[in-house]
């Protein structure tokens, strides 16, 4: 297996191909003998960048061709930011590991304005994501929200330009590209709380590829990958997804707990229903439940319905 090459699936944006290398060199580590290259491919979510998520099929654009790589055997393993994960994973495909999670927060980002609060009343912020709009919305009902598209790198151009006064981006690719200094406000979990999964790398791969998954197994960080779960499933009980302004955030406490808060708005931020479950680890689907349980019977779905309709 040391002499087999290990072909990495990913997106050939700027920070995909970061988080890419940043796996490779992780397995390096574990295992020097190891030979692997990236296969870099241009999705379906990256062919429409002028496009809304919503109109075009969601965030599970960004990892179809790279599932079908790795069905294919072009490819042996992918890289994903777990927040662009759809709930499910084709017949042969699951999660090898969650890696240990940066920065799951959110962060503005402007040249003139130093905070959400500083911005003036009318100043155009620029996201394409319903949960970041709704709450953004919540705090700031004189705001405009403007669509926002394309890599890191271009959403930063289009805002140092003058298209946008500022934008919100998550955290944790700011600082993987080294571009701390940007970030004007990193946006507390009361403020903004983040989409399941962000902050964190997933690690997907073929279920039959057991040799593999004993090379990835000590990249998964088993408490991260508890949290990122824990979210994931209030996510699929509630039937979240890029159509929906929903937000769920699992964070570990002390003492081996779990707080676990999800979030549900209008999109133009005026109704806001939220529900926060803390607990043992060991009753993190409980938790999970529980939380969805609790949304669904004060009305979360007939909102997340309308919101999605309102949305496409």
């Amino acid at each position: 297996m040391a002499q087999k090459i290990i072909r990495i699936a990913t997106r050939k944006s700027p920070l995909a191909l970061w988080q890419a290398n940043h796996i490779r060199d992780q397995l390096l580590h574990y295992w020097p003998a190891l030979r692997i290259e990236l296969l870099p491919m241009t999705t379906s979510g990256d062919a429409f960048l002028k496009d809304k998520l919503v109109d075009i099929g969601g965030k599970g654009l960004f990892v179809k061709e790279l599932e079908e790589s790795l069905l294919d055997k072009r490819a042996d393993l992918a890289v994903h930011s777990m927040k662009d994960v759809p709930a499910t994973f084709p017949p042969g495909l699951s999660l090898a590991a969650i890696c240990k999670r940066d920065n799951p927060l959110d962060a503005l980002v402007s040249k003139v304005y130093a905070t959400l609060h500083a911005l003036p009343a009318g100043a155009i912020i620029g996201t394409t994501s319903l949960r970041r709009q709704s709450q953004l919305l919540t705090l700031r009902p004189d705001l405009c929200i403007k669509p926002l598209r394309g890599n890191i790198n271009t959403r930063i151009s289009k805002m140092q330009a003058g298209e946008y006064d500022a934008i919100v981006l998550a955290a944790a690719g700011l600082e993987r590209m080294g571009m701390h200094s940007l970030i004007s406000e990193v946006l507390s979990e009361d403020m903004m709380l983040p989409a399941p999964g962000q902050g964190a790398l997933g690690i997907e791969c073929r279920i039959d590829d057991h040799d593999l998954q004993a090379f990835i197994a000590p990249l998964n960080d088993p408490l991260s990958a508890l949290c990122v779960y824990t979210e994931r499933r209030v996510n699929v009980q509630l039937g979240g997804n890029c159509h929906t302004p929903l937000a769920v955030y699992c964070k570990p406490l002390a003492n081996s707990f779990l707080l676990l808060h999800t979030k549900i708005a209008t999109l133009d931020g005026r109704i806001m229903m939220s529900n926060s479950q803390r607990g043992h680890q060991d009753d993190a689907a409980a938790l999970a439940d529980q939380c969805a349980a609790t949304l669904l019977a004060d009305g979360a779905a007939h909102m997340l319905a309308s919101a999605t309709h309102y949305g496409q």
